[in-house]
């Protein structure tokens, strides 16, 4: 853990949201926030974007379709400054989520990104 860490969940489209009820990275985030006791903000970190379900895409895919579709809240970039940043989401398949929301927190600020998935797909041998 580094001083002055933030944890912040990879976020959901707004409509996805309001499907699910909840955002599981969120959960998860708030909860590792909690047992570490550092700061936690589930909004720093917007989707403005809608995606389609990634199921089935290759890794190339992926990534073309989440390269621009986060920014930092506009009303959170000073939680963000000069700070490090621990995303948390739920499952990382590609990576390519993680990566574009790595390469956001960096441009809008942080000092350094670290990354916490649950789970991990595995790749067929």
């Amino acid at each position: 853990m580094c001083e002055g860490m933030i944890v912040a969940p990879v976020p959901l489209h707004w409509s996805r949201l309001l499907r699910r009820r909840f955002n599981q990275s969120a959960m998860l985030a708030q909860a590792i926030a909690g047992r570490l006791d550092i700061a936690c903000c589930p909004d720093l970190l917007v989707r403005h974007t809608r995606t389609p379900v990634l199921d089935g895409l290759g890794r190339d895919q992926r990534h073309a379709l989440v390269s621009d579709v986060f920014r930092v809240h506009s009303r959170r970039t000073h939680h963000l400054l000069g700070r490090v940043v621990l995303l948390v989401d739920d499952v990382m398949t590609s990576g390519a989520t993680l990566s574009a929301v790595t390469q956001v927190c960096l441009a809008g600020g942080a000092k350094d990104v670290r990354v916490l998935a649950l789970a991990r797909v595995s790749k067929d041998a």
